[in-house]
């Protein structure tokens, strides 16, 4: 099994930055890709960015628009989420999940950290 932290939410202003860490534990071999999430109150979580634990792939979700970048160390088994030019409507709770397959589901989900945007 893997576990997952979050950390690094935290109160911001619109167009500041802030850098979000998932840190995992357990058989962290056995990853095939980390991702992160967000939900804001009455809204479905939504796809952000995610990266392979091999290789150079990395994704983002469409509103991201080259604000954010994904990165990983896995000597430290961590993935960050740099998050540049942040925009009110980036408030929401960022959690990360794994893929342990191409095909299985997103599991392993941390507890979420709090992004809040003013304006």
């Amino acid at each position: 099994q893997v576990q997952l932290v979050e950390s690094g939410g935290g109160l911001v202003q619109a167009g500041g930055s802030l850098r979000l860490s998932c840190t995992a534990s357990g058989r962290t071999s056995s990853i095939y890709a980390t991702a992160w999430f967000r939900q804001a109150p009455g809204k479905e979580r939504e796809f952000v960015a995610g990266c392979l634990r091999a290789g150079s792939s990395t994704w983002f979700g469409d509103f991201v628009k080259g604000r954010f970048t994904i990165s990983r160390d896995n000597a430290k088994n961590t993935i960050s989420l740099q998050m540049n030019s942040l925009k009110p409507e980036d408030t929401a709770v960022y959690y990360c999940a794994v893929q342990l397959s191409p095909r299985s589901n997103w599991t392993s989900w941390g507890q979420g950290t709090q992004v809040t945007v003013s304006s």
